[in-house]
């Protein structure tokens, strides 16, 4: 078992509900977040992107002994509505949403940001990638009230520093990041938190679009402090702990789970 792959002993987040988006296969980040909240006793609900996904979706609902599935496409603002009302009609109320939603046209994501880069290419990945993310906030905000909810999303270095191929969603996820800290100075009076994990580079569905994205791992796992790459299951852990009463302190934050990537300037040979 890989370092900090195992939850911890006490249920710190028993019979809160739990909505999480973005999961589309075992791979997925959003996968890692969802096993880690059901290993600490949360209620699931999970959406799925289109009917192709729905099966899937379903059955690793499943696993995590929940029933509730619904359909989501966070560029229509009908369905995160219809999602929402839905979720009011089973449940009492949102504790948590997990925004694990990023995307932008495969041919951004190759060669030079200048020379890739388009309007259509880069409100697209905006709109997906970052304002969904309030779009949702929006949506969960009255089924919070009187709960201490939270919201988190999930970012990328890209957001603060220039990386290969990366190119539109750097900017994308460094808007994902200021909404952030606008939702926080905004929801805090009502008691809900609002954070971001930064994760480092995983062999997702997602960052298979990625042009030399194995090359990144490698990168990664050579220079980061700990040598390795992160998992999922690392990733999941930090957002059970950023979702509980345990990081009840924590709100506006960017939380790097990078195998501490961040923290390094230089390496030398």
């Amino acid at each position: 078992m890989s370092p900090g792959s195992q939850g911890a002993s006490l249920s710190f987040l028993q019979d809160r509900k739990v909505l999480i988006v973005g999961v589309a296969s075992k791979r997925s980040i959003a996968w890692g977040i969802a096993q880690a909240m059901h290993r600490q006793g949360a209620q699931l609900a999970f959406t799925y992107q289109n009917e192709k996904l729905r099966p899937r979706v379903e059955g690793m609902a499943a696993e995590c002994g929940s029933d509730f599935v619904l359909p989501l496409d966070v560029a229509s603002d009908d369905e995160i509505e219809r999602c929402f009302a839905a979720i009011g009609d089973r449940w009492d109320g949102l504790d948590t949403a997990v925004h694990s939603v990023g995307f932008a046209p495969r041919e951004q994501l190759a060669g030079g940001f200048t020379d890739s880069v388009t309007r259509d290419g880069f409100a697209i990945a905006h709109d997906i990638s970052a304002y969904s993310f309030a779009a949702m906030a929006k949506a969960a905000r009255p089924l919070m009230q009187g709960r201490d909810g939270s919201l988190l999303t999930l970012s990328y270095l890209g957001a603060i520093r220039a990386i290969p191929n990366y190119n539109v969603m750097g900017p994308a996820k460094a808007s994902l990041e200021a909404i952030v800290r606008f939702l926080a100075a905004d929801l805090g009076p009502e008691g809900i938190r609002v954070n971001a994990i930064s994760a480092g580079p995983i062999k997702t569905l997602a960052a298979a679009g990625i042009s030399g994205f194995r090359s990144m791992l490698t990168h990664v796992a050579a220079l980061s402090p700990l040598r390795r790459n992160v998992t999922i299951d690392q990733v999941g852990n930090a957002a059970a702990f950023l979702c509980s009463d345990l990081a009840a302190g924590i709100t506006g934050e960017t939380l790097y789970v990078d195998a501490g990537y961040r923290n390094v300037g230089m390496s030398l040979d």
